[in-house]
């Protein structure tokens, strides 16, 4: 993933801290019954689904940080804990996770360097061995959470606290209207 003019991962990066600012704001609403309601897709709940995004965000920093085959399991990393608890928590420690994503991805400065880690599949599946880039990985970053997202807006819309208009161009562009 070179960086190449309009193609910045951290600004990338930043985009994802902003849209991320109104479906806080959404999720700050919620009973802990509405945040823990199961849905037939995804993850099943807004609190799974945005407990996984900082929870591999913390994972991809690592492996960008060449820590790939030193991590612990998934429900021993530091956002695991989330998987119990009630949004604002949530919300208070991935704000603090976001200065150091932030730094690793200004830091890379081969977007070509190769990674290779090991990563368990679900039960039965086995271990895979993982080649990629640093580019790759942060790539993958950005793409996850715009996955899950899309997951967890649906899940808002229908606890009747919808986010939308989170359009890369409609939050980063300059917009300046035009007289009639």
């Amino acid at each position: 993933m070179g960086t190449r003019e309009g193609l910045d991962p951290v600004e990338l990066y930043d985009y994802l801290v902003k849209a991320r600012a109104p479906v806080f704001e959404q999720a700050r609403t919620l009973t802990i019954e509405q945040y823990t309601r199961e849905f037939p897709f995804g993850l099943k709940t807004l609190r799974n689904t945005l407990v996984e995004l900082p929870q591999a965000e913390w994972t991809y920093v690592r492996r960008i940080q060449g820590e790939g085959d030193a991590l612990p399991p998934w429900n021993e990393r530091p956002f695991a804990r989330f998987y119990q608890a009630d949004f604002a928590s949530l919300e208070e420690a991935w704000r603090e996770q976001v200065g150091e994503t932030r730094r690793t991805l200004e830091e890379i400065d081969d977007w070509t360097r190769p990674l290779v880690y090991t990563a368990p599949g679900d039960p039965g599946e086995g271990t895979f061995r993982i080649r990629t880039t640093t580019g790759g990985v942060a790539t993958q970053l950005v793409l996850h959470e715009v996955h899950h997202r899309a997951q967890a807006m649906a899940m808002l819309r229908q606890l009747g606290a919808p986010v939308e208009d989170l359009d890369y161009s409609y939050l980063i562009f300059d917009w300046e209207t035009l007289p009639s």
